[in-house]
């Protein structure tokens, strides 16, 4: 029986592991660097979120390794190119687009921090629970006649450019790959125009070697002074510290972040991450930087849908493979 590592087993859906029950042997353990690298050689299959950064190293290690499972649609945290070599193969939620067409967890997450940023709901929360009750200290901004520029339209671009109709804004996208189910009141726009005449950007491409520091600091230049920046994608698409330095300058009124550059869960604590970050530093003295810990797909609902779509696609992948 081919023998699974699960090396971030916390709230694991239990339907996703009923499925993966009798196929494969499975070991589910919170585990540290030194710890992965010395178990990674006994196993067949590695099952990780993204708490771990699966690189050279660990994949040389893992002589048994047949293949990685990662219910995201992200890779950066792991090395495609080292596990190619070694021939390993990785399952993940890329490019499946009709399940992930059913997953919104990402896109209302981005709305949630559009509404937390514009009406600064945290500030005001915070001042309550302080025992105030200052409105006037609070006052916010309409969506409503505001323009939102959609940096990527796809998947999870199209159903924020939805909502975004709900709140009757104007909509302005600009993608590589545009298909023709387009609302035809949507407007197709070069991204310097669109940086330059939208209200709210929010950023919605994959990371890759287009994509990488898209949002440069020629880009942020281009943004209105009264303009948010919304990133739920990956922080390398935005130069941060150009962005930490706009925010200083007060060259744009705020922006809200779900991902940073070289995030890595596992090097909480010890090592200083992310108390280090000069981009967290800012947030905590200032209101109009709001940032989460990457947790946009992080739903009850999302999470156990995509872990038991990618326990029901490592099934039939092993299905086709033969245990040592």
């Amino acid at each position: 029986m081919f023998k699974l590592l699960s090396i971030e087993p916390s709230n694991y859906s239990n339907k996703a592991r009923a499925i993966l029950t009798g196929i494969v042997e499975i070991n589910e353990i919170n585990v540290d660097r030194d710890q992965l690298l010395s178990m990674i050689c006994d196993y067949d299959v590695l099952l990780v979120r993204l708490a771990h950064n699966i690189d050279k190293e660990v994949l040389d290690k893992a002589k048994k390794l047949k293949v990685i499972v990662s219910a995201t649609t992200g890779l950066n945290h792991i090395d495609i190119v080292a596990a190619n070599k070694l021939g390993i193969d990785v399952l993940s939620l890329k490019n499946e687009t009709d399940f992930l067409k059913t997953v919104t967890s990402t896109a209302e997450h981005t709305w949630g921090l559009i509404l937390a940023l514009l009406r600064k709901l945290p500030q005001s929360v915070d001042s309550v629970k302080q025992g105030e009750w200052e409105r006037d200290r609070f006052k916010g901004e309409e969506l409503k006649g505001k323009t939102i520029g959609i940096v990527g339209y796809g998947r999870l671009g199209k159903i924020v450019a939805s909502y975004a109709k709900v709140f009757r804004m104007k909509v302005v996208i600009n993608s590589p790959d545009i298909e023709d189910d387009i609302d035809e009141e949507f407007e197709i726009r070069p991204l310097d125009y669109l940086l330059a005449n939208s209200d709210i950007v929010t950023i919605h491409v994959p990371l890759n070697n287009e994509t990488r520091n898209l949002i440069d600091r020629n880009k942020l230049k281009r943004l209105k002074k009264e303009a948010y920046l919304i990133n739920t994608s990956r922080g390398e698409v935005v130069d941060e510290v150009a962005l930490l330095d706009n925010l200083n300058e007060e060259k744009i009124a705020g922006a809200a972040l779900d991902v940073l550059c070289g995030e890595t869960y596992s090097q909480y604590g010890d090592s200083g991450w992310p108390g280090n970050d000069l981009l967290i530093e800012y947030a905590r003295n200032n209101s109009n930087l709001l940032i989460t810990p990457h947790i946009g797909g992080a739903t009850i609902d999302g999470m156990e849908a995509t872990e038991i779509f990618m326990a029901n696609k490592l099934k039939d992948y092993l299905a086709n493979q033969k245990s040592d």
